[in-house]
């Protein structure tokens, strides 16, 4: 089981807008409405309630109430449940959500752990590496340090690779890069600087990312910070 030293990042964002539209999560990911419920929807499968932990890979829109809600990208952990999209999150596992969305890391390390139940525990060599690639997007770690720090073939190193963060090397680098970008924005720095300090070769690479992964474009989900959600427009597929 994951423990309070596992070296993937919980990373808390947050989502001023009323919708978001069709999207896959990378990672799997936990939202709390900040003043009403949730509802994600996929093929006719709607999952409503005020905490919800939603399965990633899935495509899939959100509505939001007024002022948005808050995002926790819980990075490295397996999604716990059989449900297709998304559970509702009560009793303790809701109370540490809310308390990690107020800024207390024991209670992500805590909530992390109660979810772990369907993770394996980490190499210590795969997780040196993920610390690594977190730590700086910008320094692009390679294909050819992965296979020679794991001492293991190419396609063995990225098959372990893949079957202990749940991402491909690749996947993983563009995340660690985009998270780092999102973090950036949300401290309110220019789009065109947070693109370049993350590694995108620029301000529409970013974008472009932003909004298939996020389901929203950096300038919508900037405007959304400024108003916490209130009266921000839909956001349309794009």
């Amino acid at each position: 089981m994951l423990s309070a030293e596992t070296p993937f990042t919980s990373t808390i964002l947050p989502v001023g807008v009323s919708r978001l539209a069709a999207h896959p999560n990378v990672v799997t990911l936990v939202l709390a409405g900040r003043t009403g419920p949730i509802t994600v929807e996929y093929q006719g499968v709607r999952v409503t309630g005020d905490v919800l932990i939603v399965r990633p890979g899935i495509l899939h829109s959100v509505r939001l109430a007024e002022r948005g809600a808050d995002a926790l990208f819980l990075n490295g952990l397996a999604f716990p449940f059989d449900a297709p999209l998304a559970v509702v999150l009560k009793g303790r596992l809701e109370q540490l959500a809310r308390r990690s969305f107020g800024g207390d890391p024991g209670a992500t390390a805590e909530l992390r752990a109660r979810l772990a139940f369907a993770s394996s525990p980490l190499p210590p060599k795969i997780a040196e590496i993920v610390r690594a690639m977190q730590a700086d997007p910008m320094r692009r770690v390679t294909q050819v340090e992965l296979v020679r720090y794991l001492g293991m073939e190419r396609t063995r190193a990225l098959r372990c690779f893949k079957a202990s963060t749940g991402l491909t090397f690749r996947r993983f680098k563009l995340w660690s890069a985009l998270q780092h970008a999102a973090e950036s924005m949300a401290r309110r720095e220019l789009v065109r600087t947070a693109a370049i300090d993350a590694g995108f070769a620029d301000t529409a690479h970013l974008s472009r990312v932003f909004s298939s992964v996020f389901g929203l474009p950096p300038s919508v989900a900037i405007a959304g910070l400024d108003n916490g959600g209130a009266g921000t427009d839909s956001v349309e597929n794009r």
